[in-house]
């Protein structure tokens, strides 16, 4: 076989599997266990299919009016993307170009080691404690950025405000990105932060709280100086990220944000009820503020999993991560599921809990 110059080589980020099972309990991707709300699909119903023959639109003016108005920001300091993945693929290209490397943990989303390399950015993988905390007095010193998940993922733990305002004040010549995909099931925003350290930018996806993972849409929040570079990328790459109809639904469910107050504490209720029926049977759980929870069983972990799948019950498995290969990422589904859940857990374990 001929040699082709010039073709990139690069170990992809996995995602979790997709499994095509009908009949199965899907707690392996983190996505919403709720519906979307019914004004979302009241604008998909009344969406005008004739519109797609227009390109959509270059600003997505309603939908940053909606955000801003509901999280108390200027549309100038929004930026809407295909996903958050989208968004933070930008930022990384807008942000992190100098010969220092970048800073984030090395058990986070899989997505920064990648970009990192796709990019050619360098980077700093940062440990996390031996009880899965990120510990900022290990990010002193000069870097080229800062990236976190809050709550992180896959282990669910929180950062304190307090403690993010240090490190961005330890880091005021570089940006500092705090993910917050999973922020409104637990903890505070960093939002309140942004007036007072222009170097921080926050972003937030659809694909969580608001039970829309297929319609891919994110944002970004930022200061005016940061968001202008990014819409300069972004319009280098392309201009046209969000469709028509995903800012529409979008902008529906911002506008019913009440509706997902309620299914997001209701699934952080559930949660927290979960994680102390698996600690009954013995199992070691991360404190979580996310829609997951990251559990080591006491039996072999990929026995568990396996277990599960049998069931048609489908959890993530980290077997190539050497510091979680013993422990098992369990999304958190209705109350119904959990209980199921649970059930195949208590039948593993030769006992029972209600």
């Amino acid at each position: 076989m001929t040699e082709i110059r010039g073709l990139r080589q690069i170990a992809p980020y996995v995602a979790g599997k997709q499994p095509a099972d009908q009949k199965m309990i899907k707690l392996n991707t983190n996505e919403n266990a709720y519906p979307p709300s019914p004004r979302v699909i009241e604008s998909l119903q009344a969406f005008d299919a004739k519109s797609l023959a227009r390109y959509s639109s270059l600003d997505q003016a309603e939908l940053k009016g909606a955000l801003a108005q509901q999280l108390g920001v200027s549309s100038e300091q929004l930026i809407v993307g295909n996903g958050s993945d989208d968004i933070l693929s930008q930022a990384f290209l807008s942000f992190f170009n100098s010969s220092l490397p970048v800073k984030f943990p090395d058990l986070t989303y899989g997505f920064y080691k990648v970009w990192g390399e796709l990019y050619h950015v360098p980077y700093e993988e940062v440990p996390l404690t031996d009880d899965f905390e990120i510990d900022f007095s290990d990010y002193v010193g000069e870097c080229g950025g800062v990236i976190i998940a809050n709550p992180n993922a896959p282990t669910g733990r929180f950062k304190g405000l307090d403690e993010l305002e240090s490190l961005l004040r330890a880091h005021p010549d570089v940006v500092v990105i705090v993910d917050e995909a999973y922020i409104n099931f637990g903890g505070q925003t960093a939002i309140s932060l942004l007036d007072k350290y222009d170097n921080l930018f926050i972003t937030r996806t659809f694909s969580k709280d608001a039970s829309l993972a297929g319609l891919r849409v994110g944002y970004g929040i930022g200061s005016r100086r940061l968001i202008a570079v990014m819409e300069a990328v972004k319009n280098s790459v392309n201009p046209y990220a969000v469709d028509s109809l995903a800012e529409a639904l979008a902008t529906a469910a911002v506008e019913d944000w009440g509706y997902y107050e309620k299914t997001c504490q209701q699934i952080a209720r559930t949660r927290d009820w979960f994680s102390r029926s698996l600690a009954d049977l013995g199992w070691k759980v991360v404190p979580s503020q996310a829609n997951f929870v990251l559990a080591k069983p006491r039996q072999v972990a990929k026995e568990v999993f396996e277990a599960l799948e049998r069931k048609h019950i489908y959890v993530r498995y980290f077997p190539k991560v050497e510091r979680i290969r013993d422990y098992l990422r369990i999304s958190i589904g209705t109350d119904k599921e959990m209980k199921q859940v649970l059930a195949v857990l208590n039948a593993l374990e030769g006992g029972r809990n209600e």
